[in-house]
């Protein structure tokens, strides 16, 4: 379109509002009933469905946090640690290593997660110094930390 003034082309609203009902209708595609296609209807329905979904999208980061603690507390269980003590004692011993790594070595790497519970065990029974004892690691863990001679 070729508008010779400026108020023609402030009035003309209609390339753009076409534009954005098809992308209205778009989103709405797969809903029931004249959802899909009117318009007025359209937008209602949008507009709770993106409502919604952010609230599961929150509601999904809760839901795999509790998966994550259920799973490292029945992990933990096994080698006669509570969930609690073993995060504790981990922190402790300055492994940085957040719950959905905990968990994916609990189901994946059942050894990796045992090393790591017995080094919270220790931590928990003898205190840093003696887990450390002469400053090396225990066996059966590696570090990052880089030792002082």
């Amino acid at each position: 379109m070729v508008f010779l003034t400026l108020s023609r082309w402030i009035r003309s609203r209609g390339p753009d509002r076409y534009w954005r009902v098809q992308e209205v209708l778009k989103n709405a595609r797969h809903f029931r009933g004249r959802k899909n296609r009117c318009f007025r209807l359209a937008v209602r329905a949008v507009r709770r469905a993106f409502v919604y979904a952010t609230k599961a999208r929150k509601a999904k980061r809760r839901n795999m946090r509790t998966l994550w603690i259920s799973r490292i507390a029945a992990a933990s269980r096994e080698h006669g640690l509570k969930y609690p003590a073993l995060l504790h004692n981990l922190i402790k011993c300055q492994v940085q290593v957040n719950r959905r790594v905990l968990s994916d070595l609990a189901v994946t790497e059942p050894r990796s997660f045992r090393s790591l519970a017995v080094l919270a065990q220790t931590r928990r029974e003898e205190g840093f110094r003696a887990a450390l004892g002469d400053g090396r690691e225990p066996p059966g863990i590696f570090s990052r930390v880089v030792q002082s001679q």
